[in-house]
C-alpha cells in the first residue's frame, strides 16, 4: 500500500510541474492577436566602378573676348531714351538692344516707316511667341514685330532682317515690367539726307553771280576720247572760264585739268569745282581733261573754234 501511494504522488507531481511549464518563446500562444510581418532581406548590390567627381571647366580665352564683345555692345534702356512709354534707341549696326518683357504681356517692336520684313530668327520658338503686323499705309506704312514669353527668367535672342538693315536684340523676361514699345532713329539716314538736301542747294545756285548772256562767249570745241565724263560745253564771261560736265561728275572720279600750250607741254591749271562745272579763273586757248594711267582717255577743250586736228600720242 504504500508503494502505491508513493506512486500516486509522483504521478500528480509529474502533471502539475507540466502544467506550470512555461511556452517556450518562439510558440505563440492562440490567444495573442500580434502578427509579426516576415522580414526580407535585400540582397546588396555588386560594387562598380568608381567615378571621378565632376570638375567645372573653365571658359577659354575666346569664350571670355565673345562675352565682353556682347556686353560692349549691347544697348540697355534708359530714361532718357523714353518717348512716352516707347524706348527709342539709336540704330548702330552690330549693336545688341536689349527688350525686357513679362509674361501675359505684349512688347511691341516697331520698325522704320517703309521698311519692309524679311524674315524673323529667334533662338527660343517653344517659350516665346513671336508674330509681327503693319500699321499705317503707303510710305507710312510700318511692320510691327510682337514677341511675349510664357514665363518669367527667360532669355533669348531674335535677328530680324529687313529690306534695310539687320536688327540684332536679346529678349529677357522678368516678373511684371514690361517694355509696352521700342523704336529707333536712324542717324545714317539722316546725315545722308541731309547731304541730299545740301548737294540741291548747291546745285541750284548760279554758277557764279553778275554773269550776262551777252558777256558769254561759247566759241569752244570739244574733242577726244568718248569717256562717261566727257564735257557739255565750255564757255567763257572774258574773265573766267566754264567747263560744264554731266550730272553725275560727283558720282566717279573727276579727271584734272591741263593746259597745253604752242608746243604741246601741258601743265597742270588751278580750278574749283562748283556743282557740275569747273571754273577756271583765267582764259586760255587749248586744255585737256586727262584720267587713266595705261590707257588715258583725253578730252580737249580748244577756244575760238580751232580743233586739235593733231594725232594724241598713246
Amino acid at each position: 500500500m504504500k508503494s502505491l501511494f508513493v506512486i500516486g504522488l509522483l504521478a500528480s507531481a509529474s502533471i502539475a510541474a507540466a502544467q506550470t511549464a512555461p511556452l517556450p518563446p518562439s510558440q505563440p500562444t492562440l490567444s495573442s492577436t500580434t502578427v509579426t510581418a516576415p522580414v526580407v532581406v535585400q540582397p546588396i548590390p555588386a560594387a562598380g566602378p568608381r567615378t571621378k567627381p565632376h570638375r567645372r571647366v573653365p571658359p577659354s580665352p575666346a569664350e571670355l573676348r565673345v562675352r565682353a564683345a556682347n556686353r560692349a555692345a549691347t544697348l540697355e534702356p534708359v530714361a532718357a531714351g523714353y518717348l512716352n512709354a516707347v524706348q527709342v534707341y539709336p540704330f548702330s549696326d552690330g549693336a545688341v538692344f536689349r527688350v525686357l518683357t513679362a509674361p501675359g504681356q505684349v512688347t511691341d517692336i516697331a520698325l522704320q516707316p517703309g521698311e519692309a520684313l524679311g524674315a524673323i530668327a529667334a533662338g527660343d520658338t517653344v517659350r516665346w511667341v513671336i508674330g509681327d503686323t503693319t500699321s499705317g499705309s503707303g510710305e507710312g506704312k510700318r511692320t510691327h514685330v510682337l514677341v511675349k514669353p510664357f514665363a518669367a527668367g527667360l532669355a533669348t535672342n531674335i535677328i530680324i532682317a529687313t529690306d534695310r538693315r539687320t536688327y540684332h536684340l536679346a529678349l529677357s523676361s522678368a516678373e511684371r515690367s514690361a517694355m509696352v514699345a521700342l523704336s529707333w532713329t536712324y542717324p545714317q539716314d539722316q546725315l545722308i539726307a541731309l547731304k541730299a538736301a545740301e548737294d540741291r542747294a548747291r546745285a541750284a545756285q548760279p554758277v557764279a553771280a553778275g554773269l550776262s548772256v551777252d558777256q558769254l562767249h561759247f566759241d569752244y570745241v570739244i574733242s577726244g576720247d568718248q569717256p562717261a565724263w566727257r564735257p557739255l560745253r565750255a564757255f567763257d564771261d572774258g574773265r573766267q572760264t566754264f567747263i560744264e560736265f554731266p550730272a553725275d561728275l560727283g558720282t566717279g572720279e573727276a579727271p584734272p585739268l591741263f593746259l597745253v600750250d604752242g608746243k604741246g607741254t601741258a601743265q597742270l591749271v588751278n580750278y574749283r569745282v562748283q556743282g557740275r562745272y569747273y571754273i577756271v579763273d583765267r582764259l586760255f586757248e587749248t586744255a585737256e581733261l586727262r584720267l587713266g594711267l595705261k590707257r588715258q582717255d583725253v578730252v580737249r577743250i580748244n577756244r575760238s573754234g580751232q580743233a586739235d586736228k593733231r594725232r594724241r600720242a598713246s
